[in-house]
């Protein structure tokens, strides 16, 4: 299931992904589903620390207050 969002961008650098998405065809949509899938593929090793038992919670009782 697909959801729709907000997402704020400076106008230059909107026309710019607009105008490089024309050039190849696609869609804004399609753009930024990639974008997001490279960057939880980035991400995947804070997604595996995040899935040890207490580490969020450990890393929330090291912030200061």
């Amino acid at each position: 299931m697909n959801s729709a969002t907000t997402l704020r961008l400076p106008e230059d650098k909107l026309k710019l992904i607009r105008a490089i998405a024309g050039y190849e065809n696609r869609s804004l949509s399609d753009i930024f589903l990639e974008l997001a899938d490279e960057y939880i593929e980035r991400s995947r090793e804070t997604l595996e620390l995040l899935n040890i038992p207490g580490f969020a919670k450990e890393c929330k009782k090291g912030l200061p207050r």
